[in-house]
């Protein structure tokens, strides 16, 4: 696997060896001992499985108590993956890391814990599924606002309309108003 810095470098791009010929492809997704010498040495506690239909926005979520490291992948389709550097004392507090992960390329992102996540559903249908370094605490959650501008985030929307939203995600706060990490 080869782990790639993005512009915020805590946040690793991940992409596999895939080892393709007539019958299919293999790849591995997770190998401890990779990920640790990268630096992802904390333990996943739960693995999350999603599957959304196009125009479909999740997030901007994280947990101000058992902040939750994140490790991406998509099973089918496409989507724009952002994270969101909540952190306080980080030089790069408020800055964003926004990629595009697709079944064919079998990338993986590596969130680490401090940060909001999201992701908009850029094809038909996708599925993803990620590892968390925390359980999932509904008291702890928070929802950043997807489109707050001072986040200056650059989502490759499909249209002109607004994307697809749970009622939670529409109540999300601004950055200015956010309970964050301290």
């Amino acid at each position: 696997m080869k782990f790639s810095t993005t512009n915020i470098s805590e946040v690793l791009l991940i992409s596999p060896i895939i080892f393709r010929d007539h019958r299919g492809d293999f790849l591995e997704t997770y190998r401890f001992a990779e990920y640790a010498a990268a630096g992802i040495d904390l333990d996943f506690v739960q693995d999350n499985h999603a599957g959304s239909k196009n125009g479909v926005l999740r997030g901007l979520h994280y947990q101000i108590q058992q902040a939750q490291g994140k490790l991406i992948r998509v099973v089918s389709g496409e989507i724009f993956d952002v994270a969101v550097d909540l952190r306080k004392n980080s030089p790069t507090f408020s800055q964003s890391v926004g990629l595009r992960l697709s079944d064919q390329e079998k990338k993986q992102l590596w969130i680490p814990p401090g940060f909001a996540h999201g992701y908009y559903v850029l094809s038909d249908w996708a599925e993803v599924s990620y590892k968390v370094t925390s359980y999932y605490a509904p008291e702890w959650e928070r929802t950043l606002l997807w489109n707050d501008p001072a986040l200056k985030i650059n989502w490759p929307l499909l249209s002109k309309d607004h994307p697809l939203l749970s009622e939670n995600d529409l109540r999300g706060c601004l950055l200015k108003e956010a309970e964050i990490y301290e």
